[in-house]
């Protein structure tokens, strides 16, 4: 009987590894073809404090982190990206954040994921102007 429970005890504990180490406690992403941990990974691994996650036939998909900060954090992060690009914002409405270039207008959503890390949805033009 105790060999039974040092087994359970020990395959319990290899089963709570796993999931930690693959970070499947995050909730899943909206992106098919990339899991939390990666996701997470790239951002680290990243110099800028957004990284591109997944590229989607009519967007684009980010992640940064919001480091206790608030929402806030994660609309300025998006500004300073887009605006490197020659995008200048316009407004903020809801999720939504708006910019124009050559009288052309872009779309970013941003979504909450966890309570670190946020998503950024853009539109796929943002690359091609």
């Amino acid at each position: 009987m105790r060999k039974v429970g040092m087994i359970l005890g020990l395959f319990i504990a290899v089963i709570a590894v796993f999931v930690f180490i693959n970070k499947l406690y995050y909730p899943s992403l909206p992106i098919d073809d990339i899991s939390a941990k990666e996701a997470i990974d790239k951002l680290k691994e990243s110099d800028s404090k957004i990284a591109e996650i997944a590229v989607e036939s009519d967007s684009i998909w980010y992640i940064t982190s919001i480091e206790n900060k608030g929402i806030s954090i994660a609309d300025e992060n998006i500004k300073q990206m887009i605006g490197s690009d020659g995008w200048g914002f316009k407004e903020k409405d809801g999720t939504g954040l708006f910019f124009e270039k050559d009288g052309k207008r872009l779309i970013a959503t941003t979504q909450m994921w966890t309570k670190k890390y946020v998503l950024v949805k853009v539109q796929n033009k943002f690359n091609n102007l």
